[in-house]
């Protein structure tokens, strides 16, 4: 499908990489490994059409269409939500189009001529595309998508430049979903997604039908997702036919086969040099001398690239902090009639370490104004342990970093005493290194700047971190360091995040928080919460939550007079709401079956010579089946709000 061949791609000096070639077949799920700079992006805007290689060639079939998705620098204006993710279908629209202006022409022409057979035949044509395209599923289609990636209904109609940076990369991943390339190429898509997002675009993206190409650092979604592996280092690529953990692994054991044939390689050059210096002067062995050293001289040597040093650093020693951290008692937080939480209490004790998950708008950055004090509750009662020292990491206090100032500037006057002669290891942990350290934080971009944000935050001496979202511009060796450092932290902290790998080994309880909905609290990682959630969904849908109660204080189960009572309730509540929506449903399924047949049926009747002939017949067929198309986008569209609607009612009645 795809054809990577002898591709060079270099910035001034440096060569990212030299004569790679790879091919990609339809449907294959590959990532691109290798730590930040290696060239994972170039590769992929390359691939994307997006900058031009320096030399070498990208192949592919003429209807092969590529979709790109960058990481950032999407801004959409003067359209709305809906028109925007409509224009993935414009193919489509512009067939329907010349349908319409082809057919508006037919009645003009004289049914006998050669030219009005030309025209009915491309109409014909025309229309065959367009069932392609399933025209009737489109808007139930868009619908899906769009709520899927977090979005409400309500926001449909909104303009795009309303939404923010990380919804904007939502609606660009949304357009690029329902065009459906047959190369999807996804540069860091969690990104800017919440946790019901992610879950629900993993699920997207395993049953696509189009070949992907993905970058991403969460380390969880590329094992489950990927089955190919190729990994960048030192300008060279290599090829992993597994997913990211089978790439770990045998990426170190092909390692440890080549340091085993270089020191072959090394002992065997050592003795042939030896031969040469011993004998190159004796006149019986120097033709035999020559001839070692002319082997010598062409030997393939084999080299070892040296690994970015493992880099590691310590938070500063935290000052010692009482058992209660930070306290909530009763709080209640509104912006205007919206109600983030109400009546809520909750506490942070020494040691702490929690991961705060939810979509996003459900409140977790309110909480975590909160907990720390920037802000005040409407009401209830905020108390900070007397010994807490806070250090808050969010992405916005990137954008607060003094532009004229360089990297280590910024970073040395946060740092203590005792860490700032460690402060350019810390850097090079979070990708600054060289001469990197001293670029003014004015030519960086956002996800540098986020990075300058985090190390400042992270050499500052505190007992109580929090952390939004510290991974979105970390690659996966700078993640492990952060994760051992957190690992090894004395104080508390609460991360918000999504990404699993990242979170699992390091926290130990989850605080959930859901829009209109008391926060939950999970006491597991963020593995353990989601098991949870599944169980509570499929618990749900097994059983009315009434008829699995018991006694509250004895434990003696309901009798079974009680327990029947209960099921009558429920089977009345079911019956009285959700059996008018499913028979709703089910006359509706039948309407959908009988307008396709009808559409048939007039598609067949258009295409006798008796009526493709008459233009006044085929003018009124051609409005009969236009109403058809209309009345099954409409039903297409109900059947969609109804099966959400069951579903959700399902999950409540049982």
């Amino acid at each position: 499908m795809l054809a990577i061949k002898k591709l060079r791609v270099e910035f001034g000096a440096r060569v990212l990489f030299n004569d790679l070639s790879f091919t990609v077949a339809a449907k294959e799920r590959i990532s691109f490994a290798g730590h930040n700079g290696a060239g994972k992006s170039t590769l992929m805007k390359c691939i994307g059409g997006v900058i031009d290689a320096n030399a070498g060639e990208i192949t592919k079939p003429r209807s092969c269409q590529i979709g790109y998705l960058p990481q950032e620098g999407i801004h959409i204006s003067g359209i709305t939500l809906w028109e925007e993710t409509e224009s993935a279908f414009g193919e489509a629209k512009r067939i329907q189009e010349d349908i319409d202006r082809l057919s508006e022409r037919l009645p003009t022409l004289d049914s006998s001529t050669e030219e009005y057979m030309e025209l009915l035949h491309r109409i014909g044509d025309l229309e065959l595309k367009l069932e392609h395209f399933n025209p009737a599923t489109m808007k139930p289609r868009i619908e899906s998508v769009l709520t899927g990636l977090g979005f409400k209904r309500s926001d449909f109609q909104r303009d795009c430049s309303e939404f923010s940076g990380g919804w904007q990369m939502r609606i660009a991943m949304a357009k690029l979903f329902l065009q459906e390339p047959e190369v999807l190429l996804l540069d860091e898509p969690t990104n800017h997604l919440d946790i019901d997002s992610q879950t629900w675009m993993e699920q997207y993206l395993f049953n696509y039908p189009g070949a992907i190409i993905i970058i991403s650092h969460d380390l969880a979604l590329l094992d489950a997702l990927t089955t190919r592996t190729i990994a960048f280092s030192h300008g060279r690529a290599e090829e992993y036919a597994g997913n990211y953990s089978f790439y770990l692994k045998e990426s170190k054991l092909r390692k440890e086969i080549l340091i085993k044939q270089y020191e072959s390689q090394q002992r065997e050059i050592e003795k042939t040099k030896q031969f040469i210096d011993r004998f190159r002067a004796k006149a019986s062995k120097a033709s035999q001398a020559q001839s070692r050293l002319k082997q010598l001289e062409k030997m393939e040597l084999i080299e070892i690239e040296q690994d970015d040093a493992v880099m590691s650093f310590t938070f500063p020693a935290p000052p010692a902090s009482t058992q209660s951290v930070a306290k909530l008692e009763k709080a209640t937080k509104c912006y205007g009639e919206n109600t983030i939480f109400s009546d809520f209490s909750f506490e942070v004790e020494k040691g702490e370490r929690l991961a705060i998950v939810g979509p996003n708008g459900a409140g977790k950055s309110t909480f975590c104004r909160l907990i720390t004090g920037q802000e005040e509750p409407d009401s209830g009662v905020y108390t900070l342990g007397p010994k807490s020292a806070i250090s808050f990491f969010s992405q916005n206090h990137a954008d607060e970093l003094d532009p004229d100032k360089t990297v280590l500037d910024i970073c040395t006057e946060a740092a203590s005493r005792e860490n700032a002669p460690v402060v350019r290891n810390i850097l090079g942990c979070f990708l600054f290194r060289g001469d990197d350290v001293f670029k003014k934080i004015g030519v960086l971009s956002g996800g540098e700047r986020s990075r300058v944000a985090l190390v400042r935050m992270l050499i500052q001496p505190a007992n109580f971190l929090i952390l939004d979202e510290p991974t979105n511009h970390l690659d996966v060796q700078s993640q492990e360091v952060l994760q051992n450092a957190l690992n090894d932290y004395p104080g508390s902290y609460l991360i918000v995040s999504h990404n699993r790998s990242f979170l699992d080994p390091i926290v130990t309880k989850t605080l959930e928080f859901r829009p209109g909905e008391h926060p939950t609290l999970y006491h597991g990682n963020v593995s353990y919460y989601l098991e949870k959630k599944e169980e509570e969904k499929n618990a749900a849908k097994a059983q009315a939550g009434a008829t699995n109660s018991t006694t509250a204080d004895s434990g003696s189960k309901v009798s079974r007079k009680e327990q029947r009572r209960l099921e009558a309730e429920i089977r009345q509540k079911r019956n009285k709401v959700l059996k008018p929506l499913q028979e709703e449903f089910e006359k509706l399924e039948g309407s959908i079956g009988e307008i396709e047949a009808a559409q048939a049926t007039l598609t067949e009747h258009m295409s006798k010579p008796d009526v493709a002939s008459d233009s006044a017949k085929m003018q009124e067929a051609s409005a009969a089946y236009q109403n058809l198309s209309n009345k099954l986008e409409k039903a297409y569209s109900r059947w969609s709000e109804l099966s959400d609607e069951i579903e959700k009612l399902e999950a409540t009645l049982g």
